[in-house]
């Protein structure tokens, strides 16, 4: 898409795996869902970043603090992830 002479749009479109990064999503969803530490921290995040992200920015850290514990291959404990 051209506007202003710039073409716009396409700055993003290899970042990462589309699939690995919904699986993480359903992830957070389901943490968010049925984990009781998980839905606190969701909650406080959005309303700490009400206007620079809201609800995209605390599912984007839900997902990380999921990734992180794949990625570090450790034992799930919602104390330490989500405090």
């Amino acid at each position: 898409m051209d506007s202003n002479e710039k073409t716009k749009g396409k700055g993003n479109q290899k970042n990462g795996n589309k699939y690995l990064a919904w699986a993480f999503s359903e992830a957070a969803e389901f943490a968010r869902r049925y984990d009781a530490q998980a839905r606190s921290y969701y909650t406080r995040k959005i309303a700490e970043d009400e206007f620079h992200g809201g609800p995209q920015c605390a599912r984007s850290q839900v997902v990380r603090a999921a990734y992180y514990v794949m990625r570090d291959q450790v034992p799930f404990e919602p104390e330490k992830l989500f405090t």
